[in-house]
């Protein structure tokens, strides 16, 4: 499955400093405001251990990391959501992707402009949050219009959604992140349809050392539902990358499963709980439409035995069927019609 990331924040907080670290990307940085112009992309291989391990016992040619897109987005500013800055243009961009992370300036810097004038993170985190919801409002509120002329057709699911975007429409003008609302409106039809900015996972990254960052702050992104990490972009290392792959991993919920054979090893994400078929349909979707059964080993099983013919000799490949849920680390083998 497709996973991509938006990096937001506010002009000169680090997001294209992380993209450059993220992706070795040359970007265009610069010490004002909206030096990126358009949106960034850069294609992240994640960071995985078991696959070279795999790799080196099947003898493969290749091996294929699970990607993550990174989507930098330019800085948003106060009233982004009617245009202010680049506004509407970027706020669309964060639409298509599958979480935020959201950078958050904790560092002081007399020499580094700062667009508020003056370095208060707490207030940095709301500023953003607020252009998201006034954005997810004004979505709200058009199809409001249209859903009120389409109940006209006495159609009951019409009249459902108009009732779950009143609840919307009320949380949101309570300064409520879609996030935050109940399982059960956010995995309705109409709410996914509409693929609500607030609704999507947010990481907060905290630029800065651990003395930057007070107490109030963690207090709210803990109140927000939200995790983060505190990271020193001028002095970031590959621990502090691997750790924040990790995290976009956990909050939305993924895993990989692996293939490996002399041709290739590979890593696939999909969402946690996952059953066989539509795990197999990642790799081909013939593959879910026909699917009898999966040949599976847990990865580290795998390396102890030596190979895939010395662990069938010891019965130790599972055969599973259609109710099986894919484990993280597990090896597969699919079989089909």
């Amino acid at each position: 499955m497709k996973l991509s990331i938006g990096i937001v924040g506010l002009p000169n907080v680090g997001k294209s400093t992380l993209f450059k670290i993220l992706t070795k990307q040359e970007v265009n940085i610069a010490n004002y405001p909206f030096a990126t112009i358009d949106p960034n992309v850069g294609i992240v291989s994640v960071p995985d251990e078991r696959l070279e391990k795999l790799a080196k016992s099947s003898s493969s040619k290749k091996i294929i990391p699970a990607i993550i897109e990174f989507y930098d987005i330019a800085g948003l500013v106060k009233g982004a959501n009617k245009g202010e800055g680049l506004g509407n243009k970027f706020l669309s961009h964060i639409r298509e992707t599958n979480a935020i992370i959201h950078i958050v300036r904790c560092f002081k810097s007399a020499e580094i402009i700062h667009v508020e004038a003056e370095v208060n993170p707490l207030k940095d985190l709301e500023i953003i949050n607020t252009e998201l919801i006034l954005k997810d409002l004004e979505t709200v509120e058009k199809r409001l219009i249209s859903l009120g002329k389409e109940t006209k057709t006495g159609e009951k699911q019409k009249f459902k959604d108009l009732e779950i975007l009143k609840k919307i429409n009320e949380g949101l003008n309570k300064n409520i992140l879609i996030a935050n609302f109940n399982k059960e409106i956010i995995d309705e039809p109409i709410v996914r349809e509409l693929n609500f900015l607030t609704a999507k996972p947010q990481i907060y990254l905290l630029n800065g050392e651990e003395e930057d960052v007070d107490l109030e702050l963690k207090e709210k992104i803990k109140f927000l539902g939200a995790d983060y990490l505190i990271i020193n972009l001028s002095a970031v290392d590959i621990n502090n990358i691997n750790e924040l792959t990790k995290k976009a991993y956990e909050i939305l919920g993924l895993i990989s499963f692996l293939t490996t054979g002399e041709d290739e090893t590979r890593a696939w994400t999909i969402k946690k709980g996952m059953k066989a078929p539509q795990a197999a349909g990642e790799i081909h979707t013939d593959f879910e439409k026909k699917f009898i059964k999966a040949e599976v080993i847990n990865w580290q099983k795998l390396l102890e035995l030596g190979s895939w013919s010395g662990a069938k000799q010891k019965g130790l490949i599972r055969l599973e069927g259609k109710e099986y849920i894919i484990q993280d680390g597990d090896v597969v083998i699919i079989k089909h019609g």
